[in-house]
């Protein structure tokens, strides 16, 4: 898969994308929806067309960290979609100038030459959102692309499937809830950094993940399944992690700490995914090492437990 930053001067061979427009924030089943529905109505390869940094991010409309993925962790979502190329413009003071007819027209047209546009059936674009879906189909109709608008995913009960509803139940401590509403686990990717190395020393050690910019989980302990994606330990394994700011040790910066099962080998600067599986319990104080080390023990088990005869497709 191919990633660009830019909607001009593209290589040949990268235009005319049948192409899904969209956040992609959790690359979610209503997501899955409007790729599919892309894919099948183009001929050409299939895109995303996507935007860094999130608008709401761009306007302020964030109280704080709110994104389900980095941007490398939506690629290999997409990636494992068929997603052959995507478009990651950049959101700025000139993309948010556009009005939807120069949006259509500058962008998806003269920027992308993209054949064919997908979008779902709530979807608005240029400035103030003046435009929704059916403007798109009108434009594509004057201007050459053609349009598929796709219909929102639903569950049974009516309520619509959205990343705002998965941030909910990840923040409640309902990763199997989440993971219902993506179509796959929710995953933490990034390279694993430096700590204070407390770990190895408690019997314990731990590959120690940063969560700069995204929506933070419930705190706590997690069963986990981890992929180590990059370096000699290439693999998947199971896990335990805490999600959390440590407070036995005074510390306030959220960071995800796991510890992989039966393995031993040096992780520092590797790329790991780390799939969010059970809420085990809150994050807590302890009164001494020997207790922590008692709980951590007690963690273990459940989550060797949980995680015995999971499927691991996800």
């Amino acid at each position: 898969m191919r990633r660009f930053d830019r909607f001009t001067d593209l290589p040949e061979d990268a235009r005319g994308a049948s192409a899904a427009i969209g956040n992609f924030d959790g690359v979610h089943r209503g997501h899955q929806s409007v790729i599919a529905l892309a894919k099948a109505a183009g001929t050409g390869p299939l895109g995303i067309v996507t935007f860094d940094p999130h608008p709401r991010a761009y306007f302020g409309r964030a109280p704080g960290p709110f994104l389900l993925m980095s941007p490398e962790t939506r690629a290999h979502r997409l990636d494992k979609l068929g997603v052959a190329v995507v478009f990651e413009l950049p959101f700025n003071a000139a993309m948010a100038g556009l009005s939807a007819e120069q949006f259509a027209r500058a962008v998806i047209v003269e920027g992308l030459g993209l054949s064919h546009v997908t979008v779902g059936a709530d979807f608005c674009f240029g400035k103030g959102r003046d435009g929704n879906a059916d403007d798109l189909r009108r434009f594509g109709d004057a201007m050459g692309f053609g349009v598929t608008i796709a219909p929102l995913e639903h569950f049974s009960t009516g309520a619509r499937v959205s990343s705002t509803l998965i941030r909910a139940a990840l923040a409640d401590g309902r990763p199997r809830d989440a993971a219902t509403m993506l179509g796959h686990w929710h995953r933490i990717e990034g390279p694993v950094i430096h700590g204070e190395k407390r770990g190895r020393t408690l019997g314990y050690p731990t590959a120690n993940m940063a969560m700069d910019g995204l929506h933070l989980p419930r705190l706590g302990v997690y069963a986990v399944l981890v992929d180590v994606l990059t370096g000699p330990h290439a693999g998947r394994h199971h896990g335990v992690a805490s999600l959390g700011v440590r407070p036995m040790f005074g510390e306030n910066t959220a960071n995800l700490e796991t510890c992989l099962f039966d393995f031993t080998g040096d992780l520092y600067g590797a790329e790991l995914s780390v799939a969010l599986v059970d809420f085990l319990r809150p994050e807590l104080r302890f009164e001494g090492v020997d207790a922590l080390v008692t709980q951590m023990d007690a963690d273990s088990a459940k989550a060797r437990a949980v995680l015995a005869d999971l499927p691991e497709t996800r």
